[in-house]
């Protein structure tokens, strides 16, 4: 029983830190969407179309293409 409790608490506590760590990290890409938003008006479509264009330059890099 007591060994069940500790392994228990020990999962509790990784899966405490990731959830933190992926609502810290989810907080900050939204700060930063937002500013970059505010102050040069690109949206996150404007971001996603770029990183989508540079993953088919990569790729075509690749290739060879």
């Amino acid at each position: 029983m007591i060994i069940t409790l500790i392994i228990a608490w020990i999962v509790f506590i990784i899966l405490w830190k990731l959830l933190k760590a992926t609502v810290r990290t989810a907080l900050t890409l939204a700060a930063i969407l937002v500013l970059l938003n505010i102050s040069f008006g690109i949206t996150p479509q404007d971001i996603w179309h770029y990183v989508t264009q540079f993953a088919q330059n990569l790729s075509q890099i690749q290739t060879g293409k």
